[in-house]
């Protein structure tokens, strides 16, 4: 099979609230990377902001009542409405199915009532927000999406999970139309908790370099329409799902294994599935988060997958920081948009390798063959998650 088709995407991040300006920051080599000014906290570390606040997320969306919405809700809602508003449709056909990923959902709506319920020690609240599926569900309920509707919370895979359960769909019969992808807000429960981990850089996150120290935390959302073949052969179709692959370090809560095995296993499954010689990959969207754990597992990995002849390969988090939930969709919509303009987009912030590996990745912008790209995605508990993303042959 050729892969299952892409025809839409969508995304916002702090880099912008469109492809079009997505694209023009890979380009320029301008990252999204500054310091908190819509989430309220005393952590004065970079992260990558969407310098957007609720109320004027809902005002461009038209929602009248914006404090309803997790934020994680707000962002998926405008991702989605652009592939929408690219489709030529008015409203989504009927039986478009639809897969969300997310880490942390709505935990920003609980925490607006953490020390109000947090006095009351003998009362017991519940919030519904907090669960991920009722950020989902929002999103859903804007488009009327009354099909297919689920959530994947494998905490930094689960938008690729996303992406990779709906093309298992659509390859099985189930769907003949999907929306994949995810969306994740910054909140201080995830700031606050990647700093108690210590994994925090003070300064942009240097992914793959020697002296890197940690990551930074962004937020985002971007969606993949995928179709089945029969409905969408008249249609401009942006690029194919190839291959996929998903396994487990089974090794600790946190931290990947030292030889990169979960990812080892991921990158050999979605190569299987595609049908496809590791030569064959002409570059590589590391996962790439600039810690010193990850960095140097995911080199092990890619060292045992492609042994001396490593693609090009570079981690696009220096842009957008470490998006958690969202991060396989935004870099689904990166590795697509490498396909399109067949360019390899810039490691920035790289100076020296890694003694241990010896890796470089490309750290300029540059013009090359890219028919094939290999998206890495790697969350806490081990899952790891690799997609192929390839050219409308």
């Amino acid at each position: 099979m050729p892969g299952v088709a892409v025809t839409g995407m969508g995304i916002i991040s702090s880099l912008g609230t469109s492809t079009a300006e997505h694209l023009k920051a890979l380009k320029s080599g301008k990252d999204g990377i500054t310091t908190p000014e819509i989430l309220e906290t005393s952590l004065d570390l970079p992260v990558a902001e969407i310098k957007l606040t609720n109320r004027e997320l809902a005002e461009i969306l038209h929602i009248s009542e914006p404090h309803a919405c997790t934020r994680a809700a707000l962002l998926g809602i405008h991702a989605v409405r652009q592939l929408l508003q690219h489709s030529g449709w008015e409203k989504f056909p009927e039986g478009t199915g639809f897969i969300s990923g997310t880490s942390v959902g709505g935990i920003d709506a609980t925490e607006k009532y953490y020390y109000e319920y947090a006095a009351e020690s003998s009362t017991r609240r519940f919030i519904k927000a907090q669960h991920p599926g009722f950020t989902t569900d929002q999103i859903a309920g804007y488009f009327s999406l009354n099909s297919m509707v689920t959530t994947i919370s494998t905490a930094c895979s689960s938008a690729a999970n996303a992406i990779m359960q709906g093309a298992r769909l659509i390859e099985s019969g189930k769907l003949k139309r999907v929306i994949v992808g995810g969306t994740d807000c910054l909140t201080r429960f995830t700031l606050n908790g990647f700093h108690s981990l210590k994994i925090l850089s003070e300064t942009k996150n240097r992914a793959f370099d020697e002296d890197r120290d940690g990551l930074n935390l962004g937020e985002a959302a971007a969606f993949l329409m995928l179709e089945a073949e029969e409905v969408c052969q008249t249609k401009n179709v942006l690029g194919r799902v190839a291959g996929y692959g998903n396994a487990n370090d089974a090794f600790h809560q946190t931290a990947s294994s030292e030889n990169g095995e979960g990812a080892f296993l991921a990158i050999q499954k979605a190569l299987n599935k595609a049908n496809v010689s590791a030569s064959e990959i002409d570059y590589i969207n590391a996962h790439g988060t600039g810690t010193i754990n990850n960095d140097l597992s995911e080199s092990h990995a890619l060292k045992r997958v492609f042994g001396e002849k490593v693609p090009t390969f570079s981690s696009t988090k220096g842009f957008t920081g470490h998006t958690l939930g969202a991060a396989g969709g935004v870099e689904a919509v990166f590795s697509l948009l490498a396909i399109q303009h067949q360019l390899q987009f810039p490691n920035l912030n790289f100076k020296k390798p890694i003694k241990d590996t010896g890796l470089s990745p490309v750290t300029d912008l540059s013009s090359a063959k890219v028919n094939r790209v290999l998206s890495n995605s790697f969350g806490f508990g081990g899952n790891c998650t690799s997609l192929i993303l390839s050219h409308n042959d």
